[in-house]
């Protein structure tokens, strides 16, 4: 009894954190976890963590051997988003391990993911069990001797100047990365076994994965634009996660170096990291990209209510409005390739959604001449967008034995067939009795 207080005061200590938690009205994460290797990290990469703060997102920074860490309290967890910029962490402290960072993710959460140059198991060890594989040489590179970045440091190609970007407006924004991206790290390859992981920041033909170091003795096993720089998963709870394979691509010294291309005569004052960074952070944590399906209706033509059920042959009118999240408020989403089945064990009537470009979609069409249990689905799934899935069920019957037509025009030539021979049996009858 005496420990009731004292719980219920630590309830109401939590509530502003689950308030301001990821939710369907206001999906946006806002309280992260920065985990890092050194606290020197939060100077370096000062610039990617101001972005986010401007942006609204309040950053708890820790290392990532505190024993005090954890994700979760009373069944609530406490952080929306998880930024691991700790590489060479072999084993998290706290009540934080490999099993809790993959059911961070379950649970719908984002998380932002560096690897660099002698990454730890742990690290590759949670990149896999999300669909990417580092090179399994620890001290492997990222080199290239075409597209590789001049520098003060003449023969170092390994910093590489990639612009291998993936053509997503929703992903990386609308305007334009001019700039290459520097890189400087280790490169991965997809999982095929997984099909939601993609490469967002691919490697050119000529670059392979190997010790800068050592001379080759075998064929690289990643070479060329197999080769993935930075990938993304969208999990189908729609939670999403961004693997780099290097941790100074964040870092201040990049974000605000010059750039030219071997090769090239374009030279930049400012590479594309920053663009890259800011605007693929925005997409990982829901900034862009995130969906919405509300009033979901449907009724006969010339009715506004909403049947239990159809009868066959019925003409019927469906709608539903569908809006994206801008990062702070709910912006009607314009496109021309939303479908909705009619569908019962296999798609009866499929139609695409016409659009009032304000968010409604809608579309009328006749109920199949088929009675039976059907569903209004719309499985709604592009690249970069959270996927809608929607279904309603309802039934379908024949028609009433009192609903049919009294004279079926199709049954006309049974009718005229029925009294012909009536009026034949009629006239050999009158010839039989009368003719002598």
């Amino acid at each position: 009894m005496a420990n009731r207080p004292l719980t219920f005061l630590t309830f109401l200590s939590l509530l502003p954190l689950i308030c301001l938690s990821f939710s369907l009205e206001n999906p946006t994460d806002r309280r992260i976890l920065v985990l890092l290797d050194d606290l020197a990290i939060k100077s370096s990469h000062s610039i990617f963590f101001k972005s986010l703060q401007t942006r609204g997102f309040e950053l708890d920074f820790k290392l990532a051997d505190d024993p005090k860490i954890t994700l979760q309290r009373y069944g609530q967890y406490l952080y929306d988003g998880l930024v691991l910029f700790s590489p060479t962490i072999e084993r998290f402290e706290g009540s934080l391990n490999l099993a809790a960072v993959l059911d961070f993710v379950d649970s719908g959460r984002d998380l932002i993911l560096s690897a660099d140059v002698n990454s730890s198991d742990l690290i590759r060890n949670i990149a896999a069990d999300c669909g990417v594989d580092f090179d399994e040489d620890p001290s492997a590179m990222v080199i290239d001797h075409i597209s590789y970045a001049l520098s003060d440091t003449e023969g170092d190609h390994t910093l590489v100047a990639s612009d291998g970007f993936i053509q997503s407006d929703v992903m990386l924004g609308s305007s334009k990365i001019e700039a290459p991206v520097l890189f400087k790290g280790i490169g991965h390859s997809l999982n095929p076994a997984n099909s939601l992981v993609m490469k967002v920041l691919g490697a050119s033909p000529s670059a392979y994965s190997a010790n800068p170091n050592s001379k080759l003795s075998n064929p690289p096993t990643l070479i060329g634009s197999a080769i993935s720089l930075v990938s993304v998963v969208q999990a189908r709870n729609n939670a999403r996660i961004m693997i780099a394979g290097s941790l100074d691509m964040f870092g201040n010294r990049l974000l605000k170096s010059g750039v030219q291309k071997a090769g090239s005569s374009n030279k930049y004052g400012k590479s594309g990291n920053e663009q890259f960074v800011t605007e693929l952070s925005k997409w990982v944590f829901h900034e862009r990209g995130h969906l919405k399906a509300v009033n979901v209706k449907h009724h006969k033509t010339g009715e506004t209510n909403e049947p239990a059920m159809y009868r066959i042959n019925d003409d019927l009118e469906y709608s539903v409005e569908v809006y994206e999240w801008s990062g702070k408020s709910w912006e009607p989403y314009v496109a021309n390739d939303v479908q909705v089945q009619f569908y019962m064990m296999s798609p009866y009537v499929l139609k695409t959604l016409s659009t009032d470009q304000k968010g409604l979609y809608y579309t009328s069409f006749k109920v199949p001449d088929v009675y039976g249990v059907f569903q209004f689905k719309i499985e709604y799934q592009r690249l970069g967008y959270t996927s809608l899935s929607l279904a309603k069920q309802i039934p379908v019957r024949p028609f009433r034995h009192n609903e049919y037509e009294r004279f079926i025009t199709t049954a006309y030539p049974y009718y005229g067939a029925s009294f012909s021979t009536m009026a034949g049996f009629f006239i050999f009858s009158i010839i039989y009795l009368y003719n002598k």
